[in-house]
């Protein structure tokens, strides 16, 4: 048979109509070759229904070639979840597309002849989910939940899932717990409510409860009816003394309260508290028949123990301790003289060795730096300080403060005492005081150097070699023995040194004191001239006063010029160079027409006098605190004030005094 050849349409259309036109039709033969038989387990077709086209009208099945199998319909594909980020509207076709003609066919797919290799099994997923929901959360794809969040952002305290397939759920906050709360602050009027209450337990308490005292300043509270007068300074060893009884030796002697002064010219007394309305009564006389009792033998201290007690005393008390050995020792051994291999050594096995006492060590090696050390004034006036090492400034024979406490350092160590350098601020050459309301410079502790020193009783004391040495004064340095820059406590050593690490104040209370009250000093205003030679002769030089240096003149009352001995142990003749002078008041009279020279009153600890104003002299004048040095060209020490007034008013007669202090009238 011929090969009818197919007719070919341009269309679909086309192709329904020529359908519709033939009744009766058959396929023609197909010349093509069969296909292969379909794999193993592959499902046929059995149905002999017609099947409608795209229009509606039902198609005769084209009958099936005995040689060629029926193909395999293609199996439906499982429907698809419906899309929880699109509308419904959007799932839905519309209706207008109902109409439209249906797309060609594809074209027959030719069956490969090796069979489809299976898939592998599908491994579940690793990635965990966190959040599972519901079935219809569930059945959500990453990718549509990721999109729903893109598109149509939601807030994080609802589902991600459409609003039309689960309802919205609603997140309440965790309970706050109120037992974790602070408690509030309490109001003003809670506060003054406490104040009030405890105001009022104070007042109920008063009467009843005694007053703290402070056991360093506060007296004791005598239970007798008046209250007596402070006892009278005793001396603190006096030459021919009767013998103490056994009472009155202690392993820890206490030093006797010093007497006050008297109170100013024309004082008076305001009654207090403690005097009493009733007078005591005086005692009555003894019999004549009664014998004294006898004085106890046995408990009556022997000589060594009473030397013993008077040597301890005053070895606490640096200021009158007898320093002669350790000051003749280190007079012995010249710088020139010390052998040029290693002399910090040397000197530190012959200045300290002959002494077990660390202070006696301490205080000669201070004295042997002023017998050898001078202030190197060209380098410091000419900006040229060159560094040397101790050795050299041994056998150089000059430095500055610096040079001073390495020399000092080196010696101490080597001996075997604990002593660090100290750097900070000094009121030395170059410090001028400031006036009456200045305000001090900004902080700026350098520019001084000095050191500390274990010493006795594993006490740290601060002390200066330098100006221990001598002082400078007109671009010269002037050569003198100064002690006191030894001797005197770091609380007053503090007064004019400023160390620039607060660790190195070492004062008895432990408190620090900021730079304006170090640079200002006790008092707000130029301090009272004081000289040198003051200290020498037992005078405290920081227990004084009026400490200011002007004193005005129409105040209208009275000015008490008052002075102290440096320590309570100190005796002029024994500590000192003799006798205490007398010392005498210079001044200028009323309005600065009649100078006069009045006798200062003392007690043996303290020297006081009371002088008006107005007789001190003019604004612009200067008074003077004298030292008589010598009457009748006669050294003046142990003079009396009568022995000076008999003088004075014989009409011949020479005197000669020195210079303590000085003021000036405004």
């Amino acid at each position: 048979m011929a090969d009818v050849e197919e007719p070919k349409f341009n269309s679909l259309a086309d192709r329904i109509a020529a359908l519709n036109g033939q009744k009766n039709f058959t396929a023609p033969p197909s010349t093509k070759r069969p296909p292969p038989p379909p794999p193993p387990g592959a499902r046929k077709s059995t149905s002999q229904a017609p099947i409608p086209n795209d229009n509606g009208i039902a198609r005769p099945q084209i009958p099936q070639n005995p040689n060629l199998p029926p193909r395999p319909q293609k199996q439906n594909s499982p429907s698809l979840p419906r899309r929880t980020n699109t509308s419904e509207s959007v799932a839905e076709t519309p209706s207008s597309l109902s109409g439209r003609d249906a797309p060609p066919p594809l074209p027959n797919r030719r069956s490969s002849t090796q069979p489809s290799p299976a898939l592998p099994t599908r491994r579940p997923s690793a990635q965990p989910l966190h959040n599972r929901r519901g079935s219809n959360s569930s059945e959500v794809s990453h990718i549509s939940t990721i999109s729903n969040l893109s598109l149509n952002p939601v807030s994080s305290r609802t589902s991600t899932t459409s609003t039309e397939t689960q309802p919205t759920r609603r997140v309440l906050a965790p309970s706050f717990d109120q037992a974790k709360l602070p408690p509030l602050p309490p109001s003003r009027k809670e506060k003054e409510a406490q104040a009030a209450k405890e105001a009022a337990e104070r007042e109920g308490t008063e009467d009843t409860k005694a007053p703290l005292l402070s056991t360093r300043s506060a007296p004791v509270v005598p239970q007798t009816g008046s209250r007596p007068s402070l006892p009278p300074r005793l001396p603190s060893r006096p030459t021919h003394s009767p013998r103490p009884t056994h009472s009155q030796v202690s392993d820890n002697p206490s030093v006797a309260p010093r007497r006050l002064p008297p109170p100013p010219t024309g004082f008076v007394r305001p009654g207090t508290t403690f005097e009493s309305s009733r007078k005591p009564s005086l005692p009555g006389p003894r019999p004549s028949s009664e014998a004294p009792p006898p004085v106890p033998i046995s408990s009556r201290p022997t000589f060594a123990q009473i030397d013993a007690v008077a040597v301890r005393t005053s070895n606490d008390c640096l200021l009158c301790r007898d320093f002669s050995a350790p000051d003749s020792v280190a007079a012995q051994y010249p710088n020139h003289s010390l052998p040029r291999h290693d002399p910090v050594g040397y000197l530190a096995n012959a200045l300290c060795g002959p002494f077990p006492s660390a202070t006696d060590k301490a205080r000669a090696i201070f004295t042997w730096c002023h017998h050898n050390i001078a202030y190197n004034v060209e380098e410091f006036f000419g900006k040229c300080i060159k560094g040397r090492s101790a050795d050299e400034t041994i056998f150089y024979g000059k430095a500055v403060c610096q040079g001073y406490a390495e020399v000092y350092q080196a010696i101490a160590k080597r001996a075997g005492l604990q002593c660090i350098v100290v750097g900070g601020h000094g009121k030395g050459y170059g410090y001028k005081p400031l006036a009456k309301g200045e305000r001090p410079p900004p902080k700026d502790a350098t520019g001084h150097a000095w050191n500390a020193v274990c010493i006795d009783d594993g006490e740290w004391k601060l002390l200066d070699a330098c100006w221990g040495a001598g002082s400078v004064g007109n671009e010269q340095y002037n050569k003198h023995f100064t002690p006191y820059m030894f001797t005197l406590s770091n609380d007053l050593f503090g007064l004019s040194h400023y160390p620039s690490d607060d660790r190195y104040f070492f004062r008895n209370d432990g408190r620090i004191p900021s730079w304006e009250e170090y640079y200002i000093g006790p008092l707000n205003g130029e301090p009272a001239e004081v000289f040198g030679n003051v200290t020498d002769e037992g005078i405290s030089k920081f227990n004084f006063s009026p400490m200011e240096k002007h004193i005005p003149v129409y105040s209208g009352g009275m000015v008490r010029f008052q002075f102290s001995k440096i320590c309570e142990h100190w005796d002029p003749e024994r500590h000192g160079r003799g006798k205490s002078y007398l010392l005498l008041m210079k001044i200028h009279g009323l309005d600065g027409r009649k100078e006069d020279l009045v006798p200062v009153e003392t007690d043996g600890f303290w020297w006081w006098i009371d002088i008006p104003a107005r007789d001190l002299g003019a604004p612009g004048q200067t008074i003077f605190l004298y030292a008589l040095t010598t009457l009748n060209q006669k050294d003046a020490r142990g003079v009396t004030k009568e022995e000076y007034y008999r003088t004075k008013n014989s009409g011949c007669y020479s005197m000669n005094w020195g210079i303590y202090m000085k003021w000036e009238l405004i």
